[in-house]
């Protein structure tokens, strides 16, 4: 199944990879690794033992879907993740 990029925000992203390329607290960039948790307001990457909650509206991520790498902004990814299903 072909899923159009633009789309991914409707998809869930807990399990994938992903790594900050911009975020208004500086110390943030380069933070990558698994996407374990999201909220309403904020996702959780983890690498090894660390864990970072990190606020959707303050980052820019790069987020690897099915052998691709796609940025998306966190404004994006605000609200619950299952309302961002019901997006059109």
């Amino acid at each position: 199944m072909e899923i159009n990029l633009k789309d991914i925000i409707k998809y869930e992203l807990i399990g994938l990879k992903a790594k900050v390329i911009a975020s208004k607290n500086k110390s943030n960039i380069g933070i990558e690794g698994k996407i374990i948790d999201e909220t309403k307001s904020t996702i959780m990457i983890e690498k090894g033992e660390k864990q970072k909650r990190l606020f959707k509206n303050n980052i820019i991520i790069d987020v690897k879907f099915n052998k691709r790498v796609v940025r998306i902004d966190g404004k994006l990814l605000a609200g619950r993740p299952k309302e961002r299903v019901k997006i059109k």
